[in-house]
């Protein structure tokens, strides 16, 4: 029987294991070491495939932006005025109420220059009282009213703005109008409106205006139960009221549902909210607990709300008779939603004093608007460019993508072309107004969508540790095994070496 076989007590022969091919020191020693070259080998590829991807951003011209200041120019001409004392004397006058911070570069000229362009102001002297028509202003001009008209075209070329009210710009918006019955069930309850005609007269000509600057889109809903969160309070005379803390809860959002479709646009919404039979009239009290003239108040940044009672004489016939918002009503509503609509959308109001001859929005307070929006969009891209720089510098994995880097880029090209001229006009004439907002829009939007990528944003809550995190179980695992092996190899390869040398030499 060979050495290498070995008997069994039950008398089957058994191999020596050590002398199976498969189990022989090299054998395995070669297996251990394949593990470990197919690792090496692996390495550039893993390497590869979890490498963040992190372009260059032009931090330059990033910065460089910080030095371009966006001016507007005003130009306004003098009609019937031979003095021409009083065009230099107008100029120093709105030059010292008119600050730098305004963005506002005013020149006074008479009407025979031939340098006037065709969009300049016009300032008509006549007596009587001030008017205002598109971009033509009427007004008595005498040495002894030019303080008082520098005050006026301060007040409309700059006019004051409650930013806190005013909504974040959008080229898109969505006007939500919904009629809220607070319960149908009690009687009394408004079944419809005419809200295609009571647009059409009373908010068409505020949107054919405002088009400039944003598209409309607007949806209407009528909802027959629409509780408040709360009781309001009871009033000495019958009434109720809602006092100021009331108001700022007063939009139920757990039980309302005020928008009725998906969009990510931006949502303005107005609503008409009919208080129940039980609870009427509802109104709204001041500071000092006494009902307000007026049953609307406005949500900054949100909406318009206004309370509307149906008159008594409505409901005497049959109390739990529901009919149609009637319309007188529904003027009154629609007028109302018609200046919240504006003061959401930032529109200044003209001075009190100064009559109109028309019921659109005047050429001052349109372009007083795109001057205010163009420069709104213009600081935020630029800071939302900077904060992408300060964030990707700050962060070293923080991937940069192509399309990260190709936003950034746009939006910089978008920046700088609103300081150059349009290649249709002459090389000192600079963009017009809604072209230079039509650009300014376009930076923001690009700036906004590199900031918020999905990409940059995944890492902002995935550091660095979390990846160590993740790896090392996985790792570990595999690579503990492989290293005590091959650690215990080596070993037993070295004693092996020492015992022949030794061997060797005894013999």
């Amino acid at each position: 029987m060979p050495p290498h076989v070995h008997v069994h007590p039950d008398g089957t022969s058994l191999r020596d294991p050590s002398r199976l091919f498969y189990q022989s020191d090299s054998i395995r020693r070669l297996i251990i070491a394949s593990y470990w070259l197919f690792i090496i080998a692996a390495i550039p590829l893993w390497w590869h495939i979890t490498s963040i991807e992190r372009l260059s951003l032009p931090t330059a011209r990033v910065h460089a932006q910080a030095a371009n200041h966006l001016r507007f120019p005003v130009q306004i001409q003098l009609e019937n005025v031979q003095d021409s004392s009083i065009s230099t004397s107008l100029q120093k006058l709105l030059d010292d109420r008119i600050h730098k911070s305004h963005g506002l570069d005013v020149q006074v000229r008479q009407q025979s220059d031939p340098t006037n362009p065709s969009d300049s102001y016009v300032i008509r002297a006549a007596e009587g009282v001030p008017s205002a028509n598109e971009r033509s202003l009427t007004y008595p001009v005498r040495p002894a009213t030019l303080p008082n008209l520098a005050d006026l075209l301060t007040l409309l070329l700059a006019p004051p703005i409650d930013a806190h009210r005013v909504a974040q710009y959008s080229p898109r918006y969505r006007l939500a109008f919904t009629l809220l019955n607070e319960d149908a069930a009690a009687g009394g309850a408004i079944s419809g409106w005419d809200i295609s005609g009571a647009i059409s007269r009373h908010l068409s000509p505020i949107l054919t205006a405002l088009s400039v600057l944003h598209n409309f889109t607007i949806e209407s809903q009528v909802q027959f139960h629409a509780p408040l969160a709360f009781s309001p309070t009871p009033i000495q005379d019958g009434s109720y009221g809602l006092t100021q803390e009331d108001l700022t809860v007063f939009v139920n959002s757990a039980e309302w549902s005020l928008s009725s479709s998906v969009s990510n646009d931006p949502v303005l919404h107005f609503i008409v909210f009919v208080p129940s039979a039980s609870r009427r009239p509802l109104k709204i009290l001041d500071s000092n607990g006494l009902p307000s003239t007026s049953n609307a108040f406005l949500l900054p940044q949100w909406g318009g709300m206004v309370i509307y009672n149906p008159p008594t004489q409505d409901t005497n016939s049959n109390t739990n008779a529901n009919a149609p918002l009637p319309p007188s009503a529904l003027h009154s509503l629609f007028s109302t939603f018609a200046t919240q609509l504006l003061s959401l959308l930032g529109v200044p109001n003209l001075p009190g004093d100064l009559q109109t001859t028309t019921d659109a929005l005047t050429g001052w307070q349109l372009d007083a608007l795109l001057r205010r929006r163009t420069s709104e969009n213009a600081r935020g891209a630029y800071d939302t460019l900077q904060s992408i720089v300060k964030l990707v510098d700050q962060i070293e994995n923080m991937p940069v993508g192509q399309d990260v880097r190709g936003d950034v880029l746009d939006s910089l090209s978008a920046l700088e072309e609103m300081y150059t001229p349009s290649p249709s006009s002459p090389s000192s004439t600079p963009p017009s107004l809604t072209t230079t907002l039509h650009h300014s829009s376009t930076a923001l939007t690009l700036a906004s969508r590199a900031f918020f990528s999905p990409k940059m944003l995944a890492l902002l809550y995935f550091p660095a540790e979390h990846k160590y995190a993740v790896y090392s179980p996985l790792f570990a695992s595999a690579t503990i095994p492989l290293a005590a092996a091959a650690i215990r190899e080596v070993v037993a390869w070295r004693k092996g070496r020492r015992e022949r040398e030794g061997a060797g030499g005894g013999q």
